[in-house]
């Protein structure tokens, strides 16, 4: 199979995974999920006309002419609170004491705020005017009934599951998050945990992968297993049993036993492709095996987590519903010229620094692998056919640190 350029693979692997199916979730854990559908308001909310402050329902028209120099005089005939349902009413030459949140009395237009009035033995002094409607929250302002609150497809902020709440709602539709299986492969490798031995290394591509899946509210289920082919094809088959989908970390190249491809090949996935002419990361392969996505990545760290990033990450936010599917993106100045190749796709790990002129991207110099990768801030991208960014340049830019 030829290798296929990024643009190829993302397009192939957004447009060949759909969306898992919809669960209705309560109000209280829908932070991060996915609207599956068209959501609306079932109340009008505020539910009545409220006042937006403390102070005294009025008539506009008795206090047109209020100032300092010419105070009006209301007779004050009762009050209410916010949640109070008593029957009350504003005649020409009276007031009522309202307070933020209550429901504006009939026969009222206004409320005048409380600093610009004074009470005296149930008479109160209004010193400046209210205009019709002034201090007024009308009934279905931050919602009407039918008014649409969240598109399919949205994923939800915490200020919209309160708009929802206030809407009436208690639960609503929403994609099911991925369950990801998680399978790293190697004679060297260790679980985290365990006894190590010098040759041996711990799993942190596993780890890395799933605290990213977390990060987007993806469980996932993890095994280590070393390079014999009956553990691994055991492992990929147990973990797909309850898993949405699969990513593998190792054996991915061409390797003696780098295997994990020729193994998936036997159980008869659907490759869709195998190495992407990326990076880091080319090594990356990515298919069906019964029906569930299986993306297979390389088990150098750098490889591993932009592989991760730039395909498998994608993938998952399709599964899970989302419309944007890929790391938040920003714009920052380059501080020194990046080199890129004209027939490959390259990514460079960089720190972030906001100056007066805007936000700045300092690409990092490879040393210690994982510290590398620790100190991103972001990546920029160098697109195929570009084969260098100058210094000055205002490019796109992926955040990693600010997910």
């Amino acid at each position: 199979m030829p290798e296929i350029s990024f643009n190829e693979a993302l397009a192939m692997t957004v447009g060949s995974i759909l969306p898992l199916p919809a669960e209705d979730v309560p109000i209280g854990k829908l932070t991060g999920r996915v609207a599956a559908s068209p959501v609306a308001s079932l109340i009008d909310t505020p539910s009545v006309d409220i006042s937006l402050k403390d102070g005294y329902a009025v008539i506009s028209s008795d206090i047109a002419g209020a100032s300092p120099a010419c105070p009006v005089q209301l007779r004050l005939t009762g009050s209410r609170m916010a949640g109070s349902s008593e029957i009350i009413r504003v005649v020409p030459g009276t007031t009522v004491r309202i307070m933020s949140g209550a429901a504006i009395p009939d026969g009222a237009d206004a409320v005048v705020a409380e600093e610009f009035t004074a009470c005296d033995n149930g008479t109160v002094s209004v010193s400046a005017p209210s205009a019709r409607g002034r201090n007024i929250l009308e009934k279905g302002t931050d919602a009407a009934i039918g008014d649409l609150l969240v598109e399919k497809g949205s994923r939800l902020s915490p200020s919209q599951i309160g708009l929802l709440a206030a809407a009436g709602h208690e639960k609503i539709p929403v994609y099911r998050s991925p369950r990801v299986g998680i399978v790293a492969t190697g004679d060297e490798v260790v679980a985290v945990g365990r006894k190590i031995r010098d040759g041996m290394v711990f799993a942190s591509n596993l780890v890395t992968i799933a605290s990213w899946c977390s990060i987007y509210g993806m469980s996932s289920k993890q095994r280590v297993v070393n390079d014999s082919a009956t553990a691994i094809r055991r492992a990929i088959s147990d973990v797909l049993r309850t898993a949405d989908c699969l990513i593998t970390s190792g054996g991915a190249w061409k390797g003696e036993r780098d295997r994990v491809v020729q193994i998936l090949d036997d159980m008869g996935w659907e490759k869709t492709f195998h190495r992407v002419r990326m990076g880091p990361g080319k090594a990356i392969g990515f298919g069906h095996l019964a029906s569930k996505p299986v993306f297979c990545l390389p088990g150098g760290p750098p490889s591993n987590q932009m592989a991760f990033l730039q395909l498998a990450l994608p993938g998952l936010l399709k599964l899970g519903g989302h419309t944007i599917c890929g790391l938040p993106v920003a714009h920052a100045i380059i501080t020194e010229a990046v080199q890129g190749q004209k027939d490959w796709t390259q990514f460079i790990y960089g720190s972030l620094r906001q100056t007066r002129d805007g936000l700045e991207f300092r690409p990092l110099k490879l040393s210690s692998r994982l510290q590398f990768m620790a100190r991103a801030d972001a990546i920029v991208m160098i697109a195929e056919g570009c084969e260098k960014l100058e210094k000055g340049s205002r490019v796109p830019v992926q955040l990693v640190s600010r997910c």
